[in-house]
This record gives C-alpha cells, sequence and structure tokens, in this order.
C-alpha cells in the first residue's frame, strides 16, 4: 500500500510535465491574418466573395495567396497581404482586379486577425507573424533547450541533496512558473518565464522516475518505471481537452497550471528514499522511512537497516577483488563508451536510437494538429495511443527480448512513415490512423531504451551510458519542432526524416546484443564479450539486476 500510495502520487505529478511540454500546440497558433488598414470598412471583397467586414470574409478565405480588397468610409480601396498592403490610386470603380497604379505601404498599423477558433494566442498577443514570425517558431525550441540544461542539473542536485527536496521545488516550480507564463508582459518575459518552466518540467520527470524506480519492488519495477510514461501521455490529451475548452491563450495556460495542483498541496507528505538515506549514511533517517512503509504495509517484522548495511558491505567486498579493483577506483568519462571497436558501436547506435525516439515523439505530436480535421481530436488520439504502446512494450521486454521487439517497432515506424506519404491528402481519417500508427511505434522504441541502454553497459559507466543517451534524446527534442517547420519546404519532410533516422536505426540495432535473461557486466570486458557468449543465455537474470538498475538510475540524464 505505501509504494502505491509513493507511485501514484509522483506520477500524478508527471502529467503536468506531459501539459507543459506540449502547451505550445495551441498556445502558439497562427491564425489567418492580413495587414490592418486606418479605416472604418464599408465593404470587403475576395477573391469569389463579399461582405460587410473582414469577419465575413474569414470563412471563405480559401487561400493565403489571395489578397483581401476593402472599401473604406472615406471611398479609400485598399488590397490587403499578409505581410503587406496597397492604396489604388483610382478608387471609382470596386473591382477585385485591377491593374491601374497602386502605392505599397508596410503593416505599420498592425494586423487584423480571424478569431473564429482561437480569441487570444501569443502570436496575436504580440503580433509574431512575418519578420516576427522567427520569434514564433523560437518557443518550442527554447523550451527544449530548458529541458535539456534542466535535466543535467536537477539530476544531479538529487543525487547531491537528495530526491525528496528536488521533487518539493520542481513540482512547485512547475506550478509557480506556469501561472506566471499567464501574465508575462511581452514576448522575450515569456520565453524567459517559460525556459524556467520547461527547467523544473523536465527535472521532476527525470527525479520522478528515480524516486518511484527506488521504491518499487523488483518484480514491479520494470512496468512501474514505464508507465511514467504514461502519465507524461495522459498530459497531452488534458492539452488537447482544454485547448478545445478555452480559446485564450493566458486562460488555457492558467488551467492547465492548476491541473495538478492537489500534488503540489500534499507532496511535501512524501518520504525521501531509503536508498538516497543510505548512499548518505543516513541510518537512523532510513531505518524510519522503512518503519513507517512496515506500517502501512502491515509487515509485523521489518528489516533493520544494520542487517541491509551487512549485505551491501559483502556485495561490495565481493565485488573488490581482481581486476574490479582497478575498474572500481578508476575515474571513467565519455571516452570510455568508446574505448573499442564494439563498444563504440554499439553507443553509436543506442544514442542513435535515443535521438530517433524522440525526433519522432515529437514530431508526430506537434504534427499532429496540422493533420486535418479536428485538431483537438487528433492531439487527444496521438497522446491516448502511447497508453496502449507501452503495454505492449513491457510485454515484448519481458516475452520477446529488448532487441527483439526494439528492432520491428523502429523498422515498422519508418514504414509507416513512408506509406503516409502516399495516402491522399483527402482521406484524413486514414492520415490521422497512420501517424497513431507511427506513434505507437515510435513510443515503444522510446519506452524500452531506457532499460535496454543500461543493460548493455557494465558497472562502471552505466550511469554515463544511460545519460548521455538521455542528452540525445533531449538534443532529439531541440531539433523535432524546427523539423516539423520543414513542412513549409515539403509537406512530407519531417516524415522524410523520422523515416530515414528509424530506418538506420532499426538496422543498426540488429547488431546489438539481447541483453534479456543476461546478467549485468561489471567491466568493460564482460560488456564487450556480451553477445557473443551464449552461455547464460538460458540462465535467469540475478536478482541484483533490477535492484542495481533501481540504484544506479539516480545518475541518469546527468
Amino acid at each position: 500500500r505505501f509504494q502505491a500510495y509513493v507511485y501514484f502520487a509522483s506520477v500524478f505529478q508527471a502529467m503536468s510535465c506531459g501539459i507543459h511540454y506540449l502547451a505550445s500546440v495551441f498556445m502558439a497558433v497562427t491564425p489567418n491574418f492580413v495587414c490592418d488598414i486606418p479605416g472604418n470598412v464599408s465593404k470587403v471583397l475576395s477573391y469569389n466573395s463579399s461582405g460587410s467586414s473582414i469577419e465575413d470574409i474569414w470563412t471563405l478565405w480559401t487561400s493565403t495567396e489571395n489578397y483581401i480588397v476593402v472599401h473604406l468610409e472615406n471611398g479609400e480601396i485598399w488590397e490587403l497581404n499578409q505581410c503587406s498592403r496597397s492604396k489604388r490610386e483610382v478608387s471609382s470603380d470596386l473591382t477585385y482586379e485591377y491593374k491601374g497604379n497602386k502605392s505599397e505601404f508596410s503593416c505599420s498599423d498592425g494586423f487584423l486577425y480571424d478569431h473564429a477558433k482561437w480569441k487570444s494566442t501569443i502570436v496575436t498577443e504580440w503580433d509574431l507573424v512575418c519578420d516576427r514570425e522567427w520569434l514564433a517558431k523560437l518557443i518550442q525550441p527554447t523550451f527544449m533547450l530548458g529541458v535539456l540544461i534542466g535535466a543535467v542539473i536537477f539530476g544531479d542536485i538529487a543525487d547531491r541533496m537528495g530526491r525528496q527536496r528536488v521533487i518539493w521545488f520542481t513540482s512547485a516550480g512547475q506550478f509557480v512558473f506556469g501561472i506566471a507564463v499567464a501574465f508575462t508582459f511581452d514576448y522575450y518575459s515569456f520565453v524567459v518565464v517559460r525556459f524556467l518552466l520547461a527547467m523544473v518540467s523536465s527535472g521532476y520527470l527525470v527525479v520522478a522516475f528515480v524516486y518511484v524506480t527506488e521504491f518499487v519492488g523488483t518484480k514491479a519495477r520494470t512496468w512501474a518505471s514505464m508507465h511514467v510514461h504514461a502519465f507524461f501521455a495522459v498530459g497531452v490529451m488534458v492539452v488537447a481537452l482544454v485547448g478545445f475548452l478555452v480559446r485564450t491563450w493566458w486562460v488555457y495556460q492558467i488551467f492547465l497550471s492548476i491541473t495538478t495542483l492537489p500534488f503540489v498541496l500534499c507532496c511535501w507528505m512524501l518520504p525521501e528514499t531509503p536508498f538516497w538515506l543510505l548512499s548518505e549514511e543516513r541510518y537512523e533517517d532510513a531505518q524510519k522511512v522503512i518503519d513507517i512503509m512496515a506500517r502501512w504495509n502491515k509487515v509485523s517484522t521489518p528489516c533493520k537497516v544494520s542487517e541491509l548495511c551487512s549485505v551491501q558491505q559483502d556485495h561490495l567486498g565481493n565485488g573488490r577483488t581482481g581486476d574490479n579493483d582497478v575498474s572500481s577506483t578508476k575515474k571513467h568519462n565519455i571516452l570510455d563508451l568508446f574505448c573499442n571497436w564494439p563498444i563504440a558501436r554499439r553507443t553509436i547506435t543506442v544514442w542513435l536510437v535515443w535521438f530517433t525516439g524522440s525526433l519522432g515523439y515529437y514530431v508526430f505530436s506537434l504534427s499532429s494538429v496540422n493533420l486535418g480535421g479536428n485538431e483537438y481530436l487528433n492531439l487527444f488520439l496521438i497522446g491516448a495511443v502511447e497508453l496502449p504502446s507501452y503495454v505492449i512494450a513491457c510485454i515484448g521486454m519481458d516475452k520477446l527480448g529488448r532487441r527483439n521487439t526494439l528492432i520491428p517497432f523502429l523498422l515498422s515506424s519508418a514504414l509507416i512513415c513512408v506509406l503516409i506519404m502516399f495516402i491522399p491528402q483527402d482521406f484524413n481519417i486514414l492520415i490521422i490512423l497512420a501517424n497513431m500508427a507511427g506513434k505507437f511505434s515510435i513510443g515503444v522504441a522510446f519506452g524500452l531504451i531506457y532499460l535496454y541502454t543500461a543493460e548493455l553497459y557494465p558497472t562502471i559507466v552505466r550511469s554515463l551510458a544511460v545519460g548521455s543517451g538521455s542528452m540525445m534524446c533531449r538534443v532529439g527534442s531541440v531539433v523535432a519542432p524546427f523539423c516539423v517547420y520543414l513542412r513549409s519546404v515539403w509537406i512530407f519532410m519531417p516524415l522524410l526524416l523520422v523515416g530515414i533516422m528509424a530506418l538506420l536505426s532499426g538496422i543498426l540495432t540488429i547488431m546489438l546484443p539481447e541483453t534479456l535473461g543476461k546478467p549485468l557486466t561489471n567491466t568493460l570486458i564482460e560488456a564487450t564479450e556480451l553477445g557473443r557468449n551464449k552461455e547464460n543465455s538460458s540462465g535467469k537474470t540475478r536478482p541484483e539486476k533490477i535492484e542495481m538498475f533501481g540504484q544506479e538510475t539516480a545518475n541518469t540524464e546527468k
């Protein structure tokens, strides 16, 4: 009962991470717009329609390449484009086609926006269009840069100061910075506060993953750690729901931020993990937590810290003999991941899978609002399809193996990206279903790479391997928004890039060794031999395998 309480309380807040990561898909929407005009409008002409106001034209304005002709009450006739406007020298006849002289003007009076779907977005708030459009396109990449930096900073702080304090600070920070975003007064303050929000959101997700891993028992640890991502997906679904109900960006941001307020009010009740307390030699505090767990779980004879310490000392004593003594005292760095060709090839492949998983995840998510049909339903479905993908990933990892699950789903995501290119654009439902299948496939690969990476490397560089892989994941999330913007070059360019990366990753993964049922390696020599020797392939995993992973994930994301 105690572990269940801690687990669900912690992962509930993971929803807020999914919320803030994808909030910009509706907050930074660019509606139809044209230059504003210096006067009151009496009549408006579009290519094939007319009206008494520009609001009457938006629904009939089928192409942004066409201009809008407006007749002002003072008799002037203007042609309005998105980023320029021109005044007709001869204003006697109101027609759409005009071959006379015109005077060109900039959009010095601002812009007129279509408010049919969104009453206000940050684009309409600060006119992030035309020569300022690039500022709008930097919103998501700068957020993802904050995610990268936050993962590094808070992962290290959690090792030094404890998981509990970081969870307190980052969960409160998500609420405070989330609300503060809604009250920013200009674009630059908006980006700065969102950057801080990204740091604490990423920090929480990193530490929560470690936190629940250190509390949950070994039998349920794979499923528990995997489904932290499932609650992230629920946050994506919440974004779609709130976006559908609230159409003013700052109100939308406030509603998203208060979604997880209940956790902020009770997160101070969460205890520190016994693993971290023992690592800091705070034995009395660790014993208190263990006693509380025993009372919650109705265990009559709780274990004693002294017993745990004696077992740990025996284990460490056995491990510090022979060659391992040299390895344990040597300081290792990133170059050890390239110490020989088999390990270097493994590192390149693993990094590529991390990068591809993140790139594909965010490309499918951010592109969902551009698929046609109802953009809110599209994002909701793209988030919902993740839930079964993590279940399939867990089952496949335990039944088929890590590599044998990873390869087919990487290759299938590449195939789906190609198939989407051949679907006619009028078949909206089929396109949405295909994108859901692509997100499902990449979600399986993205979910299992965490544990697979930890099992591919020896103890001496395991944290370094998972941390460096996670950094590649963050790089992929920074690149993903720019990849989505390539739709303006060619509508299928993002899918083509994801497909190529997934295909390459799937092919290279064939050369990785299978780790299911094999003990964790301790030295680089053992890791190099992993996959060559079949003698241990039929043996069951040592009990300490998952336990060691649980302890060492504290250093992931560094």
